[in-house]
């Protein structure tokens, strides 16, 4: 047991009923008779834990009976924590750990002689024990793994997206000090810091869920978390066919694109998935090839052996010891990396990348925020314009075409569903423009009774792309040239069906 020695306990626990007693903030709670015992709810702990307060400070009574369930949780949660080790409870397994507080927290409640329902009983236990081993209201949501994102409020007001969908929940955070207290401990994991001084943070979680915290007095109603949750099970390209989000003719192209080591940008907007669309395509990568990952925060889950996983770093109290992305691409160099994997490309660290994919690390990839391939590359160009390099537009633009072979474009649709909509193809240049060619698009064709979109994944049918010769140098061709044909011979199928039922209908 984590308690500690009877003796040793029973003048910690005299030492903090006299601190309940002489202090006018404490509620103390009354005995009461088995009947009592049996009553269910939060109601009925409030009537069992009824504070007895004289008149004269009836002021700081408790008025409701959320604030004295609350209140009593927090008086359990103050005795567990002087009556455990600490250090001790941290080394043991999670399940352990739980066993171990909801024994104390048994004989806290009986010792005190607190009669609480079975059933809100195992509630307290349950909250008390995501405070001291989780990450206290949220931990229930963090549990489940069909959420996509969880987005905090404020300690009133929770959202979660679950299938594409934004929906309110029920957990309700106890203050704001309580859930800045869970950001601090998030943020404290990665080594970085949220406050009055510093409101603004991003880290991540230990399976690599992105995580932002704004603060007061930025965040005007109070702490704002958002995390991006990723699922247990690592996605993969055969699962997205599964969702619908890709045909099995686009995935297995995309799978060819990882393995001749094209370099791929993943353009999409915010939420469209563009990092589990990164995750599934690094899938294809040699287990023999060094990988370099460059990111704000380590959130890529490579399979691979062979993986340096690099992070940036904010700038301390005193505004030094910033490492940027930047930084990161170019140090990236002088670490022989096969592949380097950026994160996200969103400022002069683009024309690092850019040189790097084309000085030998062919199969580098990244993403960008853009709503299509044509916009990507204009992004592209306008982030090494800002980064203050002195070249003219066409010099950057024949860097983009020498660099970039693919752009998958990913998009979030307006009924939840995310879908990959171009797999395109960085052509040349014609005079200053650049020119492209689409391998694969997904064509809306309308919606049904329930709100889902309805669209297919279609073919351009103009036979080999431009990368067919470095498919065949890494012997993919065949697999090339099979899944064509077959993206052909379904189009085909699918045209000569529509003809059918136009014909149909005309009769």
């Amino acid at each position: 047991m984590l308690q500690r020695t009877a003796g040793f306990g029973r003048r910690r626990e005299a030492a903090v009923l006299s601190r309940e007693r002489a202090s006018a903030e404490r509620v103390e709670v009354a005995p009461i008779d088995a009947e009592r015992a049996h009553a269910t709810g939060p109601a009925a702990v409030a009537e069992i834990a009824r504070p007895s307060v004289p008149v004269q400070q009836s002021s700081r009574r408790v008025d409701t009976e959320a604030d004295l369930f609350k209140s009593l949780k927090q008086q359990l949660f103050s005795a567990l924590v002087d009556q455990i080790d600490l250090p001790a409870l941290s080394k043991l397994e999670p399940e352990h750990a739980r066993s171990e507080i909801a024994a104390i927290l048994t004989e806290i409640i009986d010792e005190r002689q607190i009669g609480v329902a079975s059933a809100d009983r195992a509630r307290i236990v349950t909250d008390i024990a995501n405070q001291v081993l989780g990450y206290g209201p949220l931990q229930p949501l963090l549990d489940r793994d069909d959420i996509a994102d969880i987005m905090v409020n404020g300690a009133g007001r929770v959202f979660i997206e679950v299938n594409g969908k934004t929906q309110e929940t029920d957990i309700r955070f106890d203050s704001d000090e309580q859930l800045l207290n869970i950001c601090q401990r998030i943020v404290s994991a990665v080594g970085r810091r949220v406050d009055e001084s510093s409101p603004i943070c991003d880290a991540r979680l230990p399976d690599g869920s992105r995580v932002n915290v704004i603060a007061p007095p930025l965040a005007i109603d109070g702490p704002t978390l958002t995390i991006r949750k990723f699922k247990r099970d690592k996605l993969t390209l055969d699962h997205l066919v599964r969702f619908g989000s890709i045909s099995h003719e686009g995935a297995e192209i995309l799978k060819i694109i990882g393995r001749i080591r094209c370099n791929v940008l993943i353009s999409g907007g915010t939420g469209s998935g563009k990092t589990t669309l990164l995750n599934c395509l690094t899938a294809s990568i040699d287990h023999d090839e060094r990988i370099v990952t460059c990111e704000d925060s380590a959130e890529l889950q490579l399979q691979q052996p062979h993986v340096v996983r690099l992070e940036t770093r904010p700038r301390n109290l005193e505004g030094e010891g910033e490492v940027t992305m930047r930084d990161l691409v170019k140090n990236c160099l002088r670490m022989r990396p096969e592949r380097i994997i950026v994160g996200e490309v969103r400022g002069p660290e683009a024309f690092d990348l850019l040189q790097a994919m084309n000085t030998g690390h062919d199969g580098s990839m990244g993403t960008l925020h853009a709503n299509s391939p044509r916009e990507a590359l204009a992004r592209l160009e306008s982030m090494i314009s800002i980064g203050g390099f002195n070249l003219q537009s066409k010099t950057v633009r024949e860097m983009m075409v020498s660099s970039i072979d693919v752009i998958v474009q990913a998009a979030r649709l307006r009924d939840g569903r995310r879908v990959i909509t171009h797999i395109t193809e960085v052509v040349g240049m014609e005079g200053d423009v650049i020119t492209t060619q689409d391998l694969f698009l997904y064509e809306i064709t309308g919606e049904d009774a329930r709100g889902i979109i309805l669209g297919e994944h279609r073919s351009n049918g103009n036979g080999r792309p431009y990368f067919w010769e470095r498919a065949r140098y890494y012997g993919e061709d065949k697999r090339l040239l099979d899944a064509l044909d077959a993206s052909d011979r379904r189009d085909e199928r699918r045209a000569m069906d529509h003809d059918r039922h136009q014909l149909g209908v005309g009769r």
